[in-house]
């Protein structure tokens, strides 16, 4: 099948101005029969099947067919700021700030039937996080924990109590398997020095786990499924890296097979960035390790390593629908490159710059991939830029204050890619002026810890060549500050006397004497002078009595100090400062071998030592 006679694809945004639908490519423009949406929408959620779109308004929620654009239910509930519907479409969930009452009775999580808009049932939910109840693919079944115990409900009975229960003292998180086969995973964390645990049950029988693992440092996890449901990887933080390597904590990878065949800890490097299983559940990839060069490694379905995909600033992980192409990606606080790798023959296709990026979302047809910069994480540069996976931008647009934008789901067999990757279509005019606009240059800084920020940075993080000039201006200045009306008159008077001294004969004036403590000169001849105990009237006496007075016709300098560094030549004063750079780098190089973990700045200057040593070599010649 042709791209042109593939049904179109379809997105919504949501902004300030209200809700936006627009088609995919090659049309990129809001579909025929779509009343715009205005107003305060809070939220946005298409059903998982593409079926339906719903929105919140602080006055009701409105769901509309996807397809005929019609809305086909509005429930009268205020104040909503989380909506999301089962598998199927079947039921929409809602949720919205508790309000405290006398006896805690508000039940603030509620779930309806999206065809009557009737209410089945609602429930006390405090907090946002994983605030939705969890549902089968079937929908035979929805889940929700309580207090050591997992309830599990029938559709069909959303109002009486619990079909079944799970209990199990020291449970602290569950997570139901995707697959035709539904499987329930429980986590326990550390109790008593006992380590923390994994088990995985039946959804029809929870006397005997199918599979479970143990295992320390774990504080928290995310246990991330493969489509088919039948294996898990289970992802585990430490608030605190007892060894002091990591700020971030301690993580580890653990991968369980739900037959109870198999289990181990997948062998990474560091700390975890991303994870994702491939579509077809067969492998997974992983970003791990320290900034600035983490290691994206592929692994086997057993959690063997079976290809490097190299190191570089990469923190995010995105397949396409099918599993042909894999995106790795920097974004926030790295640059936004992306990286478009073929997984048939794991070749890199493209790289390109996606900066301040805040979320990325493939497209349903496989071929073009969304990424967007949204409020309130950036409140500059908002709006939507669509790539092909050949690297190119097909389509851009830019929104005031963009909050949310999601590709309508469909179903990726639909839009099959061929085995031979086709070429990129056509971009739109607006890409490729933006594409043609220049990226502004913006100053870039070290990262300074919260507890240094407003303070000078150490001379160890400071490049001494790039920044003399700088800091002495800088210096300067301030000295200037403190100097009262009639010092700072006479300093530029020595200036300019030495300025015309320079002009007449030819030769660099005597530096000098400086003037006494709290005059704010910064002249290295006196400060190995002891200061005088006496008035800043007497101190600018014996100042001016102790100057340099000429002998046999010649000047002396101020300090032998001085002296030297002003008869240096240019290619001495380069040969020091890159003598010192080098020094630097070796006492770095000691700290990194003893363990230390060294910031991205020095890391860079690390780098730096065999270029240093070139130039050296060069000014010696």
């Amino acid at each position: 099948m042709s791209a042109a006679s593939l049904p179109p694809t379809q997105f919504a945004f949501r902004s300030a101005s209200g809700i936006g639908l627009s088609e995919g490519a090659p049309a990129f423009g809001a579909p025929a029969g779509f009343e715009k949406q205005t107003g305060n929408i809070r939220v946005l959620q298409y059903s998982k099947n593409g079926q339906y779109l719903a929105w919140a308004t602080p006055e009701c929620v409105k769901v509309m067919d996807a397809q005929s654009l019609e809305v086909i239910q509005e429930i009268a509930v205020k104040d909503i700021v989380e909506i999301d519907f089962s598998p199927k479409g079947t039921f929409l969930s809602t949720w919205m700030r508790q309000i405290k009452t006398e006896d805690g009775s508000h039940k603030n999580m509620s779930i309806y039937e999206v065809k009557t808009g009737q209410e089945l049932t609602s429930f006390s939910q405090k907090s946002q996080n994983n605030w939705n109840v969890q549902w089968t693919d079937d929908e035979a079944y929805c889940a929700r924990m309580v207090s050591n115990e997992v309830h599990f409900w029938e559709p069909k009975n959303l109002t009486k109590t619990p079909f079944t229960k799970l209990r199990q003292e020291g449970m602290s998180q569950f997570s139901l398997s995707p697959g035709k086969s539904t499987s329930v995973a429980v986590f326990f964390g550390e109790r008593k020095g006992a380590p923390a645990m994994v088990r995985i049950y039946s959804i029809t029988n929870f006397t005997v786990p199918l599979a479970s693992k143990s295992f320390f440092k774990a504080d928290r996890v995310q246990m991330i499924w493969n489509q088919l449901g039948t294996n898990v990887l289970v992802w585990a933080t430490t608030d605190h890296d007892k060894t002091g390597k990591s700020y971030y904590g301690e993580t580890n990878l653990y991968y369980l097979a739900v037959a109870g065949n198999f289990d181990c800890r997948v062998p990474i490097d560091g700390l975890i960035h991303d994870v994702a299983w491939a579509p077809a559940s067969k492998d997974f990839v992983v970003i791990h390790g320290q900034m600035p060069s983490p290691k994206t490694t592929l692994f086997d379905h057993r959690a063997n390593a079976v290809h490097e995909f190299g190191r570089d600033a990469r923190n995010t992980i995105k397949w396409n629908p099918c599993g042909r192409i894999l995106v790795l990606a920097g974004f926030g606080n790295l640059a936004g490159t992306m990286d478009f790798w073929d997984r048939k023959t794991l070749k890199k296709i493209a790289s390109v710059s996606a900066r301040d990026t805040t979320a990325c979302e493939w497209s349903p047809d496989n071929r073009h991939i969304l990424t967007a910069t949204l409020s309130p994480r950036l409140r500059v540069d908002n709006g939507y830029k669509i790539w092909h996976y050949t690297g190119t931008l097909i389509h851009t647009e830019e929104l005031n204050e963009l909050y949310q934008v999601s590709w309508r789901p469909a179903a990726p067999e639909l839009y099959a890619i061929r085995s031979a990757l086709s070429p990129a279509p056509k971009p739109t005019a607006n890409s490729a002026v933006a594409a043609a606009k220049p990226a502004p240059v913006r100053a870039m800084g070290a990262y300074r810890p919260p507890q240094a920020r407003g303070t000078p940075a150490p001379a160890l993080f400071t490049d001494s060549s790039a920044n003399n000039t700088s800091a002495a201006a800088a210096a300067n200045a301030a000295a200037d500050a403190n100097l009262s009306k009639a010092a700072l008159k006479n300093k530029k008077k020595r200036e300019n006397a030495k300025k015309n001294k320079d002009s007449e004969d030819g030769a660099p004036a005597p530096t000098p004497a400086a003037p006494t403590a709290g005059s704010g000169a910064n002249s290295p001849a006196r400060s190995n002078t002891p200061k005088p105990n006496s008035n800043n009237g007497s101190n600018n006496n014996n100042s001016n009595n102790n100057k340099s007075k000429p002998q046999n016709g010649a000047l002396l300098p101020a300090s032998t100090t001085t002296s030297a560094s002003s008869q240096m030549t240019e290619t001495e004063k380069k040969i020091r400062n890159v003598t010192k750079k080098l020094k630097q780098i070796h006492e770095l190089k000691e700290k990194q071998a003893a363990g230390e973990m060294l910031e991205l700045t020095q890391l860079q200057k690390i780098t730096a030592e065999a270029a240093l040593l070139k130039e050296l070599e060069a000014l010696k010649v």
